[in-house]
C-alpha cells in the first residue's frame, strides 16, 4: 500500500484538498482525503508543499509512430499508397523505446492516444495507452479508441501528385461515403447472408471489420478537420450514417461552435503552439477553446506530437487560458474531459477511489509555465524520475 501525503490535491472533479493524502492499493486509488488513516506498513511519500493532480491525457498524438531522432527509419505515420486503409492498426507501428515516452513522463502525461496520420481519407485504428512500459500490448488502455479519417488539404496533397483520387474535397467526402456504404453492406451480408436464405457468408474482410466497428457505434469516427467547411462535411457524413464523431484539430471550430454543441459532437483541439503551417490553418486563434467551451462543446487539448512535443501539453492548456478559457476548463481538457471523449472516464482523468492511480507531483500549479514535474506514478508505480527497476509496469 502506498500513501502520498501532505500535498495540495487537485482532484479535478471534486474539491481541492489541502494537505491531503492519496492512498493506493493494487494500482488503484483506494482512499483520498484530508483525514486518511494510513496503515503502519504503508509506504509513505511526503509531498508537503507540492501540487498533486491526475496524470494528464494527450488525446491526439503520433507518439511512438513518429519516433524521436529516427525521423525516416522510425516514421510509420502514413501509409500513403491507398486512401482507404481502415484496417491499419496503430499498435503495429508503435515503438515503446521511442524517447518521446520519456518526454511524456517528464511532462506529467501518463496516457496518450496515438494513431495514423492524415494522408489518407481513412487512416486506421487509434489506440489509447499508458506512457510507461516496454511492450505495447501491456501499455494499452483501450484499442481501438477510434478510427482515424481526414478531410481537407492533406489527402488531396498526398494523392493529387500521382493524379489519383482524391484531388478535391468532393472526392475525399465521396471516398469516405463509399467506404461506409461498403461497410454497411458487409454488416448486412455477415448478419443476414448475401441474399435471402443464403447461409454462405462473405470472406472475412479486415477493412470492412474496422468500418463495421464505427457503423455499429462501438468506436467513433475521429476526423481530422481544420477548416469550418471540412468540419461540417464530417458532421454531414456522420449524420448520414448515424455514427459517433470526434473532430480532431478543429482549428476553425469557433466558427461552427453552435452546430457542434447542438449535436453533442466533441472536439480535440490543437496543436495550440504552432504557426499557420498551411492554408487551412489561417483561422487559428487561442480563442477557439473558449468559444467551443462556452457553447457547450466538450473539448480536449492535444499536442499532435511530434508537431508539438508531448511534454508541452500543460503549456498548451495554459495558452488556451490566455485565449479566455477558464483554468478549471483547461485542466479538465487534459484530464477528465479528455477521458470522457475517449470513453475512459471510469478509470482515468480524476483522482477518485476506484480509478487508476495515475498522478503527478509538481512544485506548483500545472498551468504555471515555471512548473516542474517532480514525480509521476502510473498504477501506483513511480515511473518518473525514471528508476530502471520500476519503470516497466
Amino acid at each position: 500500500m502506498l500513501a502520498v501525503t501532505g500535498g495540495r490535491i487537485l482532484t479535478i472533479t471534486g474539491r481541492i484538498i489541502e494537505k491531503g493524502t492519496v492512498m493506493v492499493e493494487h494500482g488503484k486509488i483506494c482512499e483520498i482525503g484530508a483525514d486518511v488513516h494510513m496503515p503502519k506498513d504503508a509506504e509513505v511519500i511526503d509531498v508537503a508543499g507540492k501540487v498533486v493532480m491526475p496524470g494528464m491525457i494527450d488525446a491526439h498524438s503520433h507518439l511512438g509512430i513518429v519516433e524521436e531522432i529516427y525521423r525516416e527509419e522510425g516514421d510509420d505515420c502514413n501509409e500513403s499508397t491507398d486512401p482507404v486503409t481502415p484496417h491499419l492498426r496503430a499498435i503495429d507501428a508503435i515503438n515503446p523505446a521511442d524517447l518521446g515516452f520519456r518526454d511524456a513522463l517528464a511532462g506529467g502525461v501518463t496516457t496518450v492516444v496515438t494513431g495514423p496520420g492524415s494522408a489518407n481519407v481513412i487512416g486506421g485504428e487509434m489506440v489509447a495507452m499508458k506512457t510507461a512500459g516496454t511492450v505495447i500490448d501491456e501499455m494499452i488502455v483501450r484499442f481501438p479508441v477510434g478510427l482515424k479519417a481526414a478531410l481537407g488539404e492533406n489527402p488531396k496533397r498526398s494523392y493529387s501528385r500521382d493524379r489519383k483520387m482524391p484531388t478535391t474535397r468532393m472526392a475525399s467526402a465521396a471516398i469516405l461515403r463509399e467506404a461506409l456504404v461498403r461497410g454497411q453492406e458487409y454488416i448486412r451480408k455477415t448478419t443476414f447472408g448475401s441474399s435471402e436464405g443464403d447461409v454462405h457468408l462473405p470472406k472475412r474482410d479486415l477493412k470492412m471489420e474496422a468500418l463495421a466497428r464505427v457503423l455499429k457505434r462501438e468506436i467513433p469516427l475521429r476526423v481530422h478537420a481544420h477548416r469550418a467547411d471540412d468540419i461540417m462535411t464530417a458532421v454531414r457524413i456522420a449524420r448520414e450514417f448515424q455514427v459517433d464523431l470526434v473532430i480532431e484539430h478543429c482549428t476553425e471550430g469557433h466558427v461552427v461552435a453552435q452546430q457542434l454543441a447542438e449535436l453533442g459532437i466533441p472536439a480535440v483541439i490543437g496543436p495550440v503552439i504552432t504557426n499557420r503551417a498551411k492554408v487551412e490553418m489561417q483561422g487559428i486563434t487561442l480563442e477557439t477553446a473558449r468559444v467551443l467551451s462556452a457553447a457547450g462543446v466538450r473539448i480536449a487539448i492535444m499536442t499532435d506530437h511530434p508537431v508539438v512535443p508531448v511534454q508541452y501539453l500543460a503549456a498548451s492548456a495554459a495558452l488556451t487560458v490566455k485565449g479566455g478559457l477558464s483554468e478549471d476548463a483547461a485542466l479538465r481538457a487534459v484530464t477528465i474531459d479528455a477521458a470522457e471523449i475517449l470513453g475512459l472516464a471510469n478509470s482515468l482523468g480524476s483522482l477518485e477511489p476506484g480509478k487508476d492511480a495515475d498522478f503527478v507531483v509538481m512544485d506548483r500549479h500545472p498551468l504555471d509555465i515555471l512548473c516542474q514535474v517532480e514525480q509521476v506514478f502510473i498504477k501506483g508505480v513511480k515511473v518518473y524520475p525514471i528508476v530502471p527497476s520500476r519503470l516497466f509496469i
